[in-house]
Order: C-alpha cells, then structure tokens, then sequence
C-alpha cells in the first residue's frame, strides 16, 4: 500500500506534488515527457526468473495489463479486427521483459486486401499504454461517493489507463511490462474486405517480434461522428487546462491548448458545448472551480448589465472544433445559493444570496434570462442553446420554471436528476441515473418529439463506471444499455476536469481514482475513453440498424437485436465481467 504522503518545506518549490500531497520527483504539470509515480507492487523475482527473453504478444483491450506483473498472456501472435466503414478499432500489444530495454518502439507495415487496397497510414494511431496512481471504491464496495481526507485507508494502485502517443520509444526497465495500444479509424470510403499487416516491435534497432493484423472491413458505413444521433454529453473543463497548462485564461494560449483536447471530444460523438453563467455552480467542488463565462453588473441605479465576451469566445472556439449542436448554460440552481456580481455602487465584487421563490431571485433571473435571450437570437444559438440544472429537488425546479418562461417561455431547458413526471413536460434534455427508468409512455413520447432522453452514472455507482480502477469494458457496456433502454445517449459529468497532476495521480480529495476525468493533458486519450467511443459507435450502428430492420419489414434480424441487447442487465454486475457481455453482443453486432 502506498499512501499519500503529507510533505512539507524546499522540496516542494522544486517538484511537483500530487492532490493527496505525493511528491512527484519532477516539475509540477509536466506536458511532452513525465515520470510516473513508484509502483506499491514489487516484481516477484521467481515469476520473473522464467523471461529469459523479452516477449511480445497481442494482449485484449479489457484488461489493463500491471507494471511489475507477469502477464497471463496465452501465445498470440495474430489478432482480427472487424467493423463497419467509418468506424473507429483497437488492439493492444503487450511487451514484458526481466531485462532492461533501451528504446522500445514500434511500427506498422502497409495494410492491403487481396485487391491491393491500402488502408492510408493517416487511419491508424495509438499510442504506449502509461501507468496511473488509482484507489478503489468506498469499503463497503457500494460505491464511491464521499470525502477521502486519509487516503491511507485506501488501496493505492498503478493502473494502466493514459495513452501517450507523443511518445516515439521508451525504455524498459527489468522485470517490467509495457503495453501499446494501436487504433484504426476505418476510411468510410475504402472497399470491403481484410486488410492485412503487420506490427513489428523493437529494442532501438533490434526487432524483438513481428505481430499479424487482420482488419476486416464490412460493406456497411458508419456516418461520420458529427452526424451521430447519439447524444453525448461529457461536460468539459475550460479552467483545468488553463491551469495545467499555465496560460493565462481566455487566451489564445489558452485557446491553443484547449482546441486539440476538445477536437478529440468531437471526434467521440460529443454534441454538448457545457457553458457556465454564473459563478461556483458546483459550489467549487473540482480542483479547479469553474467560473461564469459571464460578467453580472449591479449598475449604481440597480439595473442589472452583461457582458458576454468570454461566453462567446468559449462557444465559438468549440464550434470551430465541430461540437456545435447544443450549449448547456449551467446553473440558475448552483449547490450553493449564492450570485457573484460587480456592484458599480460599492465598486467591489458582492453576492446575492437568494432562491427560487424570492423576489430578489425573480428579479436578477429575469433580467438576465432576457438579456442573454436578446444576446442568443443575435448570434444566431438560441435554438440549441438550454438552460442547464442538475440533482435538484423538484420543487425548487417548478419555481425555477416559473421565472425562466416569465422571461422568455420559448428558452429550452435541461436537467440531470431524478425523473419527476411532473416536471417532464417542461424538460427538453432530460438525464436520469443509469439505476432509474422512464416511464414507457414517456420514452415514447420523447422519441416521437425527438426530445434527448439519456441516464448518467456519478461516483454513486459501483459498476458499471468509468475510474481508473474500473474494467475498462464497462465504459462500452454503459452505451449498450443505454441502447437497450431506447434511450439516446449518456452524460458524464466530467471529461477533463483534472486533479492536480493527472498524468501521474487520478486521485481526488473526494470520490474515486478517475472520477473526475476521462483523459489528460497533451491530449492523450485513455484505455477508458476509446472503450466508451467502442461503445458509443455500437449505440450508433444499432440506431442504424433498428431503422433499417423496421423500414424493410425484417422481424428475423431485430428480433437478434432486440435478444442481444436483453444481456445487458445491472443486476448482473459484479458477477458477470462486462467483457463477456460487451464481446458477445460485438460479434452479433457485425454479423448483422
């Protein structure tokens, strides 16, 4: 067990330091090369006294594979990838050695089918599987919500998760594994059939293996991902970035570093740009707050002006990346209620401290809410734009209501928290947890107004979940259920909203190892994140496949679909691993 260390004096000025006050041995917010934190397991010698030789093996994508650990790797020496044109592959080799490597590096041959197509060297990415500080969930295994003052009393673990693809060769250290994770964005425009090639790994010149891939390729196409029906909703984190990256915020720095991070956001399906108005909404619950994208100005004769300067900067530069299709502006119900404002009067910063119900809270509201109405139609968004509450009670929802149709009835509304048919009508996004259901007649009168109908999961929820210790199948299998249930998405409350060194500690001060973030800095992705896209185009090709089966009368193939998507049950977790069930209803999926 490897707690986190309470350090203290000039050691600090010269390194970084983790959330829970590990010393990283480095300078703090490392971006292009970093070490990873000391791994609590020692190799076992006897296990490791058995490599004579380096080895290298396809490994699968489920399992994510320990340092200092032999892993339990049968022979293989050849892997089948298959997928549908348009769609998004993964495969992951495994490297382990009891000696030490200089320079272990990799790359992939030309891919051809037996008609000499090529699959274009542009279409495959990846990336050295790095290792991560993770804990595990609360001691009763229920879940993992709540405050972690000690993490003594926690697990501490390497985990392999980040993906470093600014990597171009790494050294081995004896009696250590090492996995590289390879992807392949099928051309939706290439022919059907298998390609096939190679991956040759190496010690700097010295070829350790040669590794055989097969990619099949189906004749069905999956639209690009800005044309998925799937609505997902991952909210980001503008502030992080700024902070991890030391720019000044709002910047064009700022902006430079955020664009490739959000780029990938896009590419994932993500149809939500997630905007804050006011200040603290999550009463500052993240390692950095998020702060209002909007100015609120108390003028000396009480009125009440905007500015939406930043809000602008921030829609525009996420629309430049293709997230364009909604903007959830968060929240007229913050944690804490409390208004942040410039008072002209006193010349200082003040706050109002005011509810839904008060006359106070009416009058700021219905000020803004038609200010920022005028702004919207000028710009073109007020369409796709919602205004964004989240877990809060229903009663305060109904007299939130109030204020917001009093401004402007025409503003469209969205709300992640319990179901409450009393407020349903009034929702235009509505998201439930993933243990809660709607009502049948309700999901069919949200689908035939085409109303976004989704379910989240939190730190509540053992599994299936998405931190650092988790398996990382389950982040495919949560859009499979979400299939299951008609629904048409998922929303995860944070995509990048780091701790305090997130390439080497996804450790927070409150709730799981990995919680709060789904990839990190330099724009890596993690095993978690390609897991829920794996997910995501499977929700995608079943939409697609559902239309087509009803449209051409075929009761025999959405009768399989239908039987495939019924393994997906919650009740099954943890006995039933969500590999099998994910891998299983794969294989149905392209036989389809």
């Amino acid at each position: 067990m490897l707690s986190c260390l309470v350090s203290t004096g000039p050691l600090l000025a010269q390194q970084g330091v983790t959330q829970c006050g590990t010393p990283t041995g480095q300078a703090p917010f490392p971006l292009q090369s970093y070490k990873e934190l000391p791994d609590p397991v020692t190799p076992s010698g006897k296990e490791w006294a058995a490599v004579k030789t380096p080895q290298v093996q396809w490994g699968n994508t489920d399992t994510r594979y320990a340092k200092h650990v032999v892993p339990m790797i049968q022979s293989q020496k050849s892997v089948t990838l298959e997928g549908w044109r348009g769609e998004k592959l993964h495969a992951q080799a495994v490297v382990w050695t009891g000696t030490d490597l200089e320079g272990l590096n990799y790359s992939l041959s030309e891919f051809k089918n037996s008609k000499g197509d090529v699959l274009p060297a542009s279409a495959f990415s990846g990336g050295f599987v790095r290792y991560v500080m993770t804990d595990e969930l609360n001691k009763d295994g229920r879940g993992a919500c709540g405050y972690r003052p000690d993490h003594s009393i926690y697990d501490s673990l390497l985990v392999a998760d980040p993906i470093d693809h600014l990597l171009t060769s790494m050294p081995m250290e004896a009696k250590s594994t090492q996995a590289i994770w390879i992807n392949c964005q099928i051309p939706q425009t290439v022919s059907p059939g298998v390609y096939r090639g190679t991956v040759e790994v190496k010690d700097g010149d010295q070829r350790l293996s040669t590794l055989k891939m097969d990619i099949k390729v189906s004749s069905r196409v999956l639209p690009a991902p800005s044309e998925w029906a799937y609505h997902l909703d991952l909210w980001q984190s503008p502030f992080a970035v700024a902070r991890y990256y030391q720019v000044p915020l709002w910047s064009q720095e700022h902006m430079d570093a955020m664009r490739p991070l959000m780029k990938m956001l896009a590419d994932a399906g993500q149809k939500i740009i997630t905007a804050t108005i006011m200040h603290k909404p999550w009463n500052g619950q993240t390692y950095d707050y998020f702060e209002s994208m909007v100015t609120w100005t108390k003028k000396v004769d009480g009125t009440w002006a905007f500015d939406y300067g930043v809000f602008d900067k921030w829609v525009e530069m996420m629309m430049s990346v293709g997230i364009d299709k909604q903007i959830n502006c968060y929240s007229m119900v913050p944690w804490k209620l409390s208004f942040q404002y410039f008072d002209q009067a006193t010349n200082s910063m003040q706050y109002a401290k005011t509810a839904p119900g008060e006359k106070a809270y009416e009058e700021m509201w219905v000020a803004m809410l038609k200010s920022f109405s005028k702004h919207l139609r000028e710009k073109g968004w007020f369409d796709i734009c919602a205004i964004a509450m989240d877990e809060r009670p229903m009663e305060v929802m109904q007299k939130t209501l109030q204020v917001i149709r009093k401004a402007d009835p025409e503003f469209k509304v969205s709300l992640a928290g319990n179901f409450h048919k009393e407020l349903e009508a009034d929702i235009y996004d509505y998201c439930i947890p993933i243990g809660a259901s709607y009502p049948k007649e309700v999901l069919a009168r949200r689908a035939q107004k085409q109303l976004p109908t989704t379910y989240y999961t939190c730190c509540t929820e053992a599994f299936p979940n998405t931190f650092t210790f988790s398996d990382p199948a389950e982040a495919a299998w949560m859009s499979y259920y979400s299939a299951k249930d008609h629904l048409d998405g998922y929303l995860r409350w944070a995509y990048n909203s780091w701790p305090k060194e997130p390439l080497l500690d996804s450790r927070f001060e409150a709730w799981a190892g990995g919680d709060t973030y789904l990839v990190y800095p330099g724009a890596r992705s993690s095993i978690r994140f390609e897991k829920l896209i794996e997910g995501v185009q499977a929700h995608e090709k079943i939409t697609i496949l559902r239309k087509e089966f009803t449209d051409k009368k075929n009761k025999n193939g959405f009768k399989k679909l239908e039987k495939m998507l019924s393994t997906f049950k919650l009740k099954d977790f943890p006995e039933v691993p969500a590999a099998e069930t994910v891998n299983k209803a794969n294989k149905i999926l392209n036989s389809l």
